[in-house]
């Protein structure tokens, strides 16, 4: 079956967010360019480990590139979600790479996949579904403004493990398995 490639040069909105409880969410990225609108689920480890390394990314390109585009800070994007959230595939493999010749960061998202995942940047007719995004070096640093917060407005760590708290407590592994 011929793989999905959906892929974003310009977009109008790249974010992630959630949808459900904290305890209970399902985190998404989206994309919006030119009225279509792209969701993709993933974990919450995989939103905190994107923003980490787009910030690393970042600090490196303005440490290394000295012609960096001086692009518009876009404003902060605090929306919810675009309805309706179709998710397209969830989410098994991230890649980043660095544009030199479009002067973007490239956000590659794979669908998880039974086998090998697909090489990065690849449009073979084969292979997991992918979500690939351009960004302006100013637009990823807001995309990770936003995503270290969705990730942070989750339940409080536990004092004890730093595991996350539901509201009737958790069985903590500092308390040799009693309730905190």
């Amino acid at each position: 079956m011929t793989r999905a490639i959906f892929d974003f040069d310009r977009p109008e909105r790249f974010v992630a967010g959630t949808v459900g409880q904290p305890g209970e969410r399902t985190f998404y990225l989206q994309v919006r360019e030119s009225g279509q609108t792209v969701s993709v689920a993933l974990e919450k480890v995989q939103v905190s480990l994107l923003a980490d390394r787009l910030k690393d990314l970042v600090d490196e390109l303005h440490r290394r590139v000295d012609d960096l585009p001086a692009d518009p800070v876009p404003g902060e994007d605090v929306a919810p979600l675009d309805l309706p959230l179709d998710e397209e595939f969830r989410v098994g493999t991230l890649a980043l790479a660095w544009d030199p010749d479009g002067q973007s960061i490239v956000v590659e998202a794979q669908a998880v996949a039974a086998g090998e995942p697909a090489e990065p940047l690849s449009d073979a007719p084969e292979g997991p579904d992918v979500l690939r995004v351009r960004l302006s070096v100013a637009y990823a640093r807001s995309f990770v403004s936003r995503a270290e917060r969705v990730v942070a407005a989750g339940r409080e760590p536990c004092p004890l493990c730093g595991l996350p708290l539901d509201p009737e407590g958790h069985i903590c592994p500092r308390m040799n398995g009693h309730r905190h």
